[in-house]
């Protein structure tokens, strides 16, 4: 598919890359740190190189967990299981059990026979200690958040727990554990750090509950080394899934795209985390065993839970008001957006929840009438609900193939519509709010000229790094002078939880699995919003909205199959479009390709096991059921 100049340029430079030193088609015996190349399972890691590799602690600000702790090594006491749609217990045997008819007392069974990597066995112990941890040090940045929430964990015996919640909690599985990549809640062994102070312990190296224990890692950040362990039979995925075939685990940064695809292209890396459609075409031209989610036209899965925007802080004048961001999203030509950052194969979305096949027929077309209908306080209607036949007729005419005709396939493609590209309308809202035009400029209401800096992650999150700089250009032809500042994974999400940022190509607030949208949309209730310095565990917006927070009270207190839950959601979706404390812009389009050189029986859209969602905490059930590749 045809993208932008830039994308094309950056196409070139991989061609050129790749061609200048591809291998001479033998395999590698080894891998670059030392083990058995056959026996290695190799990762992209998704956040690239880690700053700060020595420490593992899960519960300190700015420390990734993305080089293989998450994925292969902890474990939570409930994850999901996305192909059957529901949550499934993995350190706790069962589903939490309610003991009361207003959902605060549960008890809870833990999976017995577990040991961790030095031979301890697990048990309620150190899920107790974990509670105590987290409610006597407030200094972590999950203790307020968890301690709103649960009010005491009390041992029954040495595999059963019983759990108080400070308030009705029908969802107390989601609370505390996985429905979207992961959990803030990790168990931790007591025996480890019953001695330690947590806000400052280095958890180095760690010891870990699932079937791979620490091995190695590179001193600047770029590879993490992770061995099956002997004892894999008394761990998580030994008992639900049997022995993972891999022997060794290694998570690795190439740096950049360019980079990460000549390793893929050359069989030195099985996995790939995040890449360009235009380097997806390179691939699969160069190596015939590199697969995509479908394996045509669009290659990506599209239902990824999460989307990309542009995130405010809504804390931070001149983004405090509703008038300035809706300006700058009727500043952004969303089809121009598109082509730029994945050549237009982007699904558009308006809403706070991803445009998800199953989320799109249950929010996203429903609302489309009240979208048409909504306006703003002076009248203007900003929905353009002709989004998709235009972008289908664009990519038809720039010659890409395999475009439907159809207006309903192209909404299912290309989304349900999005806000109009209007600078008048811009103009006159932020003349409304005291801004004043400077020649081809502005200047905010306090008589300073007006210059934005978007955060981005560099060289990780390929859409939300791109689609940073095509708002940038956007803002800037608009006349707001706009620069991106890339940066490494735990400056970028410091920032971000801290509130050290003004605009942010953020996105976890923007998920959502299932119909029930609690799982991120609950994160929007204001007593989640911080003073700017304090770490903030969602909300990280500071978005303060009391008709949004008495929905959100509403969501919180009926349960997950409450017949009410898609009103509310309605209810919820309708509120943060009015405010727009985030200009939700496009569903994820994961390019995750897997090379079947080494290993087989990866999830694909004809293999649907799982999501290809390597970087989630469910990633070692996948890991687990790969398979050598035959010959």
């Amino acid at each position: 598919m045809r993208g932008s100049l830039t994308n094309r340029m950056t196409s070139v430079a991989i061609v050129a890359l790749i061609a200048g030193t591809m291998a001479t088609g033998a395999l590698a015996q080894q891998t670059d740190v030392g083990t058995p190349r056959d026996q290695t399972l190799v990762v992209d890691m998704l956040n690239a190189r880690v700053g700060n590799p020595a420490n593992m602690n899960v519960y300190q600000q700015g420390v990734t967990i993305n080089q293989g702790l998450h994925q292969v090594a902890m474990s939570l006491l409930w994850d999901i299981d996305t192909a059957a749609g529901h949550q499934i217990p993995v350190l706790a045997a069962e589903m939490p059990e309610p003991l009361n008819d207003d959902f605060t007392s549960f008890r809870v069974a833990l999976r017995q026979g577990l040991k961790w990597s030095d031979g301890e066995d697990f048990n309620a112990d150190d899920v107790i200690f974990t509670d105590q941890m987290l409610r006597n040090t407030p200094a972590l940045a999950f203790s307020s958040a968890y301690t709103a929430f649960i009010a005491s964990m009390t041992k029954v015996d040495d595999h059963t727990i019983e759990i108080a919640t400070t308030r009705p909690t029908p969802r107390l599985s989601v609370i505390l554990g996985s429905v979207i990549y992961g959990n803030a809640f990790y168990v931790v062994p007591e025996h480890v750090w019953k001695d330690q102070d947590p806000a400052t312990f280095a958890n180095f190296p760690p010891v870990t509950i699932s079937a791979y224990k620490y091995k190695d890692h590179d001193a600047n950040g770029s590879w993490f080394l992770w061995e099956r362990r002997d004892d894999w039979q008394d761990t998580d995925v030994g008992q639900m899934v049997g022995e993972p075939k891999p022997e060794y685990v290694l998570f690795r940064s190439y740096g950049t795209e360019e980079r990460r695809v000549l390793a893929m292209a050359n069989n030195d890396i099985d996995i790939l985390t995040d890449i360009s459609p235009e380097s997806l075409d390179i691939l699969r031209r160069q190596n015939e065993n590199v697969r995509a989610w479908f394996d045509g036209f669009p290659y990506a899965n599209l239902d990824d839970p999460c989307e990309r925007g542009m995130h405010f802080n809504t804390a931070v004048a001149p983004y405090d008001d509703w008038r300035t961001r809706w300006a700058l999203a009727l500043a952004i030509d969303i089809e121009r957006a598109s082509i730029a950052t994945f050549s237009g194969m982007l699904r558009a979305s308006p809403l706070a929840v991803p445009p998800t096949e199953v989320l799109q027929n249950t929010y996203h077309e429903p609302m489309t009438q009240w979208l048409a209908d909504f306006a703003l306080e002076d009248g203007y209607k900003p929905f353009n609900a002709d989004f998709a036949t235009q972008m289908a007729e664009r990519l038809r005419s720039e010659g890409v193939e395999n475009i439907p005709e159809d207006p309903a396939a192209q909404r299912e493609l290309f989304g349900v519509g999005w806000w109009k590209y209007d600078p008048a309308q811009a103009e006159k809202l932020l003349t409304d709010a005291g801004f004043t035009k400077d020649g081809n400029g502005w200047k905010t209401p306090e008589g300073k000229p007006w210059q934005i800096t978007i955060f981005a992650p560099a060289d990780f999150e390929v859409e939300s790094q791109r689609l940073a700089f095509a708002v940038a250009n956007e803002w800037t032809k608009f006349g707001i002078p706009t620069q991106v500042q890339q940066m490494q994974a735990g400056a970028f999400f410091t920032a971000e939880n801290s509130g050290n940022y003004e605009v942010g190509s953020y996105w976890g607030s923007s998920c959502g699995i299932i119909p029930d949208v609690f799982v991120r949309l609950e994160g929007w209730h204001k007593d989640y919003v911080r003073d700017i310095g304090t770490p903030a565990s969602s909300n990280k917006g500071r978005y303060v909205d009391d008709d949004l927070s008495a929905l959100i009270d509403t969501l919180r207190a009926i349960p997950a199959d409450d017949p009410q839950i898609v009103p509310v959601g309605t209810d919820i979706l309708k509120q943060l479009v009015e405010g727009l404390p985030v200009i939700e812009m496009f569903g994820t389009s994961k390019f995750v390709p897997v090379n079947e050189t080494y290993w087989q029986n990866y999830p694909t859209a004809e293999n649907y096991y799982e999501g290809p969602w390597w970087w989630w905490s469910n990633f070692k059930f996948i890991a687990a059921k790969l398979e050598p590749a035959e010959g």
